[in-house]
């Protein structure tokens, strides 16, 4: 069986069917000469199929991404794969060696694809990437995380009007799917660009781990391998229906101060509700800050103090309350499936 599968051609190295190949892209130098490597690693299968692309840390601070892919790796047997995976742990190598969401110069490398090759180093990185992995990908999993100080409930972001994306992201089984176009420069963009369906899925803080977030993406990049037939069997845990959250938005501070929150990640929250209270530290009158919305704390910060205007709650919306009905259950379903334990 295994003759009818193809080698497997990935920057310049031969992956013969069934077999796993651990593979480093000279990417650049330190200052101090020390090479820096992409480091893929390669499960190439014993029958056709698609080839699945699953990076973390493009954002070299979100680290439950990473964790994503080392547990991913130890799951995957390539004699009973179809098709072919390729694992990115770190795609942002320098900023992960900092605990930087950035490169060393400050930029995004999420802003700079698709890159070009005499660019400055975010260039010449996601030129590299884009070229050696993006390109020999027929679907994509990108994983990260809220930015420092913020948690993210997980959840899946994804242009809901490309077909092949959005089953991807329903079959991940995160509780809420957020429609959300793809920004200039993303790796979201470049997919999009070259006909690649990828999902990007958002779940907890930067520079932490959180278990049941990790727990559901290795969970979650499973079952869309299922949906893909690249594995067999059914999918992973209880399932968790998914509800799709056509917008959200970032429900601000109104005054300067501390901040004592009234609802948590994860809530069910309603137009007028009491979610936080601010006061100043030498005083004693709260002053009360109300949802203008209807809807899911999809993301939070958790700095208890704040400048007026700065972002506290992130809350996804949904068309009707039969959706958001279905979104509470699905958010309880998905608690109640993962725990938050370190195991």
């Amino acid at each position: 069986m295994a003759g009818k599968v193809k080698v497997f051609h990935l920057a310049g190295e031969r992956i013969i069917a069934g077999s796993r190949h651990s593979i480093k892209i000279p990417a650049a130098r330190l200052y101090n000469d020390t090479p820096m490597d992409l480091h893929a690693e390669v499960f190439h299968g014993v029958k056709p199929g698609p080839t699945l692309l699953v990076c973390a840390a493009i954002h070299g601070d979100e680290l439950n991404g990473v964790e994503v892919c080392r547990r991913l790796m130890g799951l995957i047997d390539p004699l009973q794969l179809a098709g072919t995976l390729i694992v990115v742990p770190v795609v942002n190598v320098f900023g992960f060696i900092q605990q930087s969401r950035y490169l060393p110069d400050r930029r995004d490398l999420n802003r700079c694809f698709p890159g070009s090759e005499r660019g400055a180093l975010g260039s010449r990185l996601a030129h590299l990437f884009s070229e050696t992995l993006v390109k020999n990908a027929t679907h994509i999993v990108d994983l990260h995380t809220g930015a420092i100080h913020r948690s993210n409930l997980p959840q899946i972001r994804v242009d809901t009007t490309n077909d092949e994306a959005l089953a991807m992201a329903e079959s991940f089984g995160s509780p809420v799917i957020l429609h959300s176009k793809e920004r200039d420069g993303s790796l979201r963009s470049l997919a999009t660009e070259l006909g690649i369906p990828l999902i990007l899925y958002e779940a907890g803080e930067a520079l932490r781990f959180d278990y049941a977030a990790i727990h559901a993406g290795v969970n979650g990049v499973q079952n869309v391998m299922k949906m893909l037939k690249m594995l067999k069997g059914r999918r992973t845990r209880k399932k968790v229906t998914p509800v799709v959250a056509h917008r959200s938005n970032w429900i601000r501070s109104e005054s300067d101060g501390l901040v004592i929150p009234k609802v948590e990640l994860g809530q069910t929250i309603t137009k007028g509700q009491i979610i936080a209270q601010t006061v100043n530290p030498h005083g004693v009158e709260l002053n009360p800050i109300r949802s203008p919305y209807h809807g899911i704390v999809i993301g939070i910060s958790n700095i208890p103090v704040a400048n007026e205007g700065e972002a506290l709650f992130n809350v996804a919306q949904f068309e009707d309350n039969e959706d958001m009905d279905d979104a509470t259950e699905s958010v309880d379903v998905f608690t109640e499936a993962y725990e938050r334990k370190p195991t």
